[in-house]
């Protein structure tokens, strides 16, 4: 997990950019879809969709629109069929890139994903050629605030959890992918304010760029992430302190 941290903040400072400009609804929808697939309809049941459901009245989405987004992803609604697709490419310094998606046309998703990669100096791989590098993991943020580290880890190592790191104000709590839920409601119950939940790909190894194929890699992610139906977009790549600064500023 050395270095997840450092990203993930790349990751909550981008989101911040996002809330300011607007999310559009059309990706709400399909977190919330994503949310539904992974852990039922049941907010109570599920926080993920709580999140979701949280971004979604932030940005004024119509109730209408939240529900029907739940009853699609849960079968109750007709329409196109909903995929979980994953993609593999490279970055600048031969780094991977995983991409998480959920769509309902996987021609335009796929078609989108490659010109997003290529059109910025990347490259498309195969199935499995960057995924080995990777490992699926129930992940979680936690705002440091006020949080005693010894206390999360107790209930995070009850819960099945295996690793937490603390970086620039947020604690990132993992574990295997099977302890998701458990973990979510161990988390929740000892009251602690979760700001990000998913089942992702962590690097086992990373690779430190220099600052110029850095800025390639973050301008990217953040193009692929801009894309409707990608979930998340995840990277080997280390980023330097001076880029990071960059981003602050």
């Amino acid at each position: 997990m050395a270095g997840h941290s450092k990203w993930a903040n790349i990751k909550h400072r981008k989101a911040a950019q996002d809330k300011k400009r607007g999310k559009a609804f059309s990706q709400i929808s399909k977190a919330i879809m994503a949310a539904v697939k992974n852990g039922g309809p049941k907010p109570e049941d599920n926080i993920p969709l709580r999140l979701q459901l949280d971004k979604a009245r932030a940005a004024n989405m119509p109730k209408d629109t939240v529900d029907r987004a739940i009853k699609r992803a849960s079968g109750e609604a007709g329409g196109d069929q909903i995929q979980e697709l994953t993609y593999e490419g490279y970055g600048p310094g031969g780094v991977g890139i995983v991409v998480q998606t959920i769509t309902d046309n996987v021609n335009r998703t796929s078609s989108e994903v490659r010109s997003t990669i290529e059109k910025r100096g990347g490259s498309m791989g195969k199935p499995g050629s960057v995924s080995w590098n990777f490992e699926q993991k129930a992940v979680y943020t936690v705002a440091a605030d006020g949080v005693d580290e010894e206390a999360l880890m107790e209930v995070a190592l009850d819960a099945g959890g295996d690793d937490i790191e603390n970086d620039s104000g947020m604690f990132t709590v993992s574990g295997p992918p099977n302890v998701f839920a458990t973990l979510g409601k161990a988390l929740s119950e000892a009251d602690y304010k979760v700001d990000s939940a998913d089942v992702t790909f962590i690097p086992k190894e990373r690779i430190m760029l220099e600052a110029a194929d850095a800025r390639k890699m973050i301008n990217i992610i953040e193009a692929i992430e801009d894309l409707d139906d990608v979930q998340s977009a995840i990277t080997n790549a280390d980023i330097p302190d001076e880029v990071l600064a960059e981003l602050d500023a």
